[in-house]
């Protein structure tokens, strides 16, 4: 009777054991583990709310730290490409107008994915395979926009707007003299240089100097440091003798 009350006892026993191990694992695995559900319960589950969580964060297309190693040519096919694309469509709009332009960038782009659709359905249809829709991958992209992200955009714009609207009536109501000669020099400057070159062309130029500027400043830091240092107390000098020479700001100065 002892025996067979053992033998009865024994099931359970190790079912409870065997039953208290993946709740151990669960509770004790890691911080934030599901140890009510099992591992594979748990871990959709947890990967759920990392997703749920994570898209709601606004994400930025561009970093500070890609857009300099773009400039700095860290990835030399990767600059390349853009460098190139961005070159040819600012020389296509120098040369034909802004309407041509983009219809025949929609054009090609059309005529790249058209003919790589109708290949994929030949290649299927010979091969009598069930591959789906070629570009189902980029189709099941979630690329609405939330209210949030979106009104964290706008936020972050309008810091900027409202900067530029306060930058804007500080120098045309002259708070400052010297500032507001300074915008008219270089305005001044600028109807030289509007009179030679058109928008199109100063955006070529920009470019053409920001791929080609840092990385020569990067190899030939301390000769450039030396004549820019050179250049910045010559210019301090003039324009604190030009200071001087006003009374409103040689007053303000005394005060």
């Amino acid at each position: 009777m002892a025996e067979s009350s053992a033998a009865t006892q024994s099931p359970s026993i190790s079912s409870s054991s065997s039953g208290a191990e993946p709740s151990a694992l669960g509770s004790g695995g890691s911080p934030g583990a599901c140890p009510a559900l099992g591992a594979k319960s748990c871990g959709s589950s947890c990967a759920d709310s990392f997703v749920s969580s994570s898209s709601s964060q606004p994400v930025s297309i561009f970093s500070t730290s890609q857009v300099r190693d773009l400039i700095f040519w860290r990835d030399v096919k990767k600059t390349g490409f853009v460098f190139g694309t961005t070159l040819i469509m600012l020389l296509s709009l120098a040369a034909f107008s802004v309407i041509s332009v983009v219809s025949y960038l929609i054009l090609a782009l059309l005529s790249v994915t058209i003919s790589f659709r109708v290949y994929k359905s030949v290649i299927q249809a010979v091969q009598k395979s069930e591959e789906g829709h070629p570009f189902k991958a980029y189709l099941d992209v979630d690329i609405t926009l939330s209210s949030e992200a979106f009104h964290n955009y706008m936020n972050a714009a309008m810091v900027h707007v409202n900067r530029a609207l306060k930058l804007i009536i500080r120098l045309f109501l002259v708070e400052d003299l010297v500032d507001s000669l300074k915008l008219a020099v270089f305005m001044w400057l600028m109807t030289y240089v509007g009179a030679v070159f058109n928008g199109i062309t100063l955006l070529i130029l920009a470019e053409l100097l920001v791929f080609s500027i840092p990385i020569v400043y990067e190899k030939y830091k301390t000769q450039i440091d030396h004549y820019v240092g050179i250049a910045r107390d010559q210019t301090k000098s003039i324009v604190e003798k030009i200071q001087a020479k006003l009374p409103g700001i040689a007053k303000k100065k005394a005060e």
